[in-house]
C-alpha cells in the first residue's frame, strides 16, 4: 500500500500543478496618458502590440489642429515570416477637438480600418456594405504637454472575411 501511495503521490502532485496562461488584457501595456509612446489591444480575444520594422516606424501617431482636428493613428505587426505576413490598423477622425467619444458606426468623420495580408481581407468602417460598430474615445488632448492618449473598441466584418473584434484598445502617444 505505502508503495502505490509513493507512487502515485508524485504523479498527481504532477497532474494538479497546471501552469494557468496568463490573462490576454494583462499582455498590454497599461493604460496610461502619460506620453508613454504604447498601443495595444485584443483582437479577437489575442492580444495586439506593434510589431516587427519594414523601415518605418511600426507605431504612429499624427494630431493637426489646424487640419480641422486631424487624427491619424498607424500602426502594423508582422505575423510571422517571411515578412509579407502582416496586419495593419489605422484609426482615424477628423474634428476632434477636445477629450469624448467619437463613433466609428455612421460618421465620415471616424474611420477604423484593419487590413490582414496572410488573409487578403481589408475592412474599413467608411464601407457602408459591410458591419461596423465602435468607439474612439480620446482621454486626453495636451497639446502643450505633447500627448494623446485614449481608447478603441470596434466590430467589424464583411461576407468572406472573418468577423475583426477588437477590445481593449488603449493608446498613449507623446506628439
Amino acid at each position: 500500500m505505502n508503495k502505490l501511495l509513493l507512487l502515485t503521490l508524485p504523479l498527481a502532485l504532477l497532474l494538479g500543478c497546471k501552469k494557468d496562461d496568463p490573462d490576454p488584457v494583462d499582455q498590454l501595456p497599461p493604460a496610461t496618458q502619460t506620453g508613454a509612446n504604447t498601443l495595444g489591444c485584443l483582437i479577437n480575444g489575442q492580444p495586439w502590440t506593434p510589431q516587427g520594422n519594414d523601415g518605418s516606424s511600426n507605431y504612429r501617431v499624427v494630431y493637426d489642429r489646424a487640419l480641422g482636428g486631424a487624427f491619424d493613428l498607424r500602426a502594423y505587426r508582422y505575423q510571422q515570416k517571411p515578412t509579407d505576413n502582416y496586419q495593419y490598423m489605422i484609426l482615424f477622425a477628423t474634428r476632434l477637438y477636445a477629450p469624448k467619444s467619437y463613433s466609428f458606426r455612421d460618421s465620415l468623420d471616424t474611420e477604423a480600418y484593419i487590413s490582414d495580408r496572410m488573409t487578403g481581407c481589408e475592412l474599413t468602417s467608411r464601407d457602408k456594405a459591410i458591419y461596423r460598430r465602435g468607439t474612439l474615445t480620446i482621454t486626453r488632448l495636451d497639446l502643450q504637454a505633447g500627448i494623446i492618449s485614449g481608447t478603441f473598441d470596434f466590430v467589424l466584418a464583411k461576407p468572406g472575411c472573418d468577423t475583426v473584434r477588437v477590445t481593449q484598445g488603449r493608446f498613449d502617444k507623446r506628439l
